[in-house]
């Protein structure tokens, strides 16, 4: 409907400009010829040209990255990882290296 009705104007325009009289050097009307041109082939290219538009997706996000445990005293079962846990935790076992939590469950000590 719209590419009709462009084509439709630009004829109209085109009959218009074949009905003036002819352009003639030395007194501006060369202009105003090739603004007219310019102005009827910018409508026609505008009602001619493709209305597709391709949209590429786009690309998947990268795989996350997951990290290990992260542990802030000594490696389990040294010397110093058992200061740690038994100054830490009052309830802690040397030889299981469990502590009874708040909560009456144990936890490993890390």
């Amino acid at each position: 409907m719209v590419k009709a009705f462009k084509i439709s104007v630009a004829g109209a325009a085109m009959a218009a400009l074949s009905l003036t009289a002819p352009a003639q050097a030395g007194n501006g009307s060369a202009v105003g010829a090739g603004l007219a041109g310019f102005g009827i082939g910018a409508i026609l290219g505008g009602a001619l040209a493709p209305r597709e538009v391709y949209v590429v997706p786009p690309p998947p996000p990268p795989p996350p990255v997951y990290y290990g445990p992260v542990a802030y005293g000594p490696p389990p079962w040294t010397p110093g990882w058992y200061d740690y846990c038994a100054r830490r935790y009052p309830g802690f076992n040397p030889q299981t290296g469990y502590f009874v939590g708040p909560d009456g469950a144990p936890y490993f000590c890390r």
